[in-house]
């Protein structure tokens, strides 16, 4: 899938932060293969090695990309190791990635896709740093995909599978459904694996004309239209813009607020 636009697109999710020059750096490379590149920071402040927030942060942009964007994700703590790097073709776009599960929605998702171990070496900087992978290889393979080259020229396809990471998932009870937070973003607000789809499946077979919802010790009444629906101070449950269901606190945040974690379940039963 040669890219073929007159400016292609390359994102670049990571967990250097923005206080030193690993972010900079990596744009240089890829503008100095291919200049005609528009590069989007989906984010740089993805916790320390954290595989599992990357994944999920990575799954909330990629479908507002234009077909033919590429991908680099570099969260990767085990750079410098026997680990694999990646191009995945899939979705009409590709991603570029160490092979630790940090793609693990996109190949949850994805049918008919392609996966080759990035090898070429001719492809790298001259020379690799065995602690900056993400400068010395994923950068310059990224951009020459945006230039145009097939992701099968980056190495062969790749032998076994892919790494993948255990995605949580709703769980439905006599009780009703068990969901979990996956995700807590900048505002506190408890992300959970819950989809509006299979709330709204589980609710018409239950019948359900009103539901509660509890976290921890604290109940919440109803699933409500946008944060405001609730008066400051008070939490809220509502599909957020991932179309996952959301715990939040109207002006506040609903993690410090509830002491919650990444992981904390939330509990979704017919109101009585």
């Amino acid at each position: 899938m040669a890219s073929g636009a007159a400016h292609p697109l390359i994102t670049l999710l990571t967990d250097f932060g923005t206080a030193d020059t690993y972010v900079g750096v990596m744009k240089a490379v890829i503008l100095g293969i291919c200049p005609q590149a528009r590069i989007i920071d989906l984010s740089h402040d993805v916790a320390p090695q954290d595989v599992q927030e990357a994944a999920y942060l990575l799954d909330t942009a990629w479908p507002y990309c234009p077909p033919g964007t590429v991908h680099v994700v570099v969260v990767d703590p085990g750079v410098g190791t026997p680990r694999r790097i990646l191009c995945v073709e899939a979705l009409g776009q590709r991603f570029v990635a160490p092979d630790n599960g940090v793609l693990s929605y996109v190949l949850d998702r994805a049918g008919g896709l392609r996966v080759f171990a990035v090898e070429r070496r001719e492809l790298f900087l001259p020379h690799v740093s065995q602690t900056f992978h993400g400068r010395d290889i994923m950068a310059p393979v990224a951009a020459h995909l945006a230039r145009g080259l097939g992701a099968e020229a980056v190495g062969p396809p790749l032998s076994g599978a892919p790494a993948q990471i255990s995605l949580s998932r709703a769980v439905a009870t006599d009780a009703g459904l068990e969901a979990h937070v996956i995700h807590i973003d900048h505002f506190g607000n408890l992300i959970t694996d819950l989809g509006e789809e299979a709330f709204a499946a589980w609710s018409k077979r239950a019948g359900a004309q009103g539901v509660l919802i509890r976290v921890g010790d604290r109940s919440i009444q109803d699933i409500r239209p946008t944060y405001a629906a609730a008066v400051p101070g008070e939490l809220v449950a509502l599909f957020g813009s991932t179309g996952r269901l959301e715990i939040s606190v109207n002006g506040g945040s609903a993690a410090e607020l509830l002491g919650a974690r990444r992981g904390a379940m939330v509990v979704v039963g017919p109101r009585r």
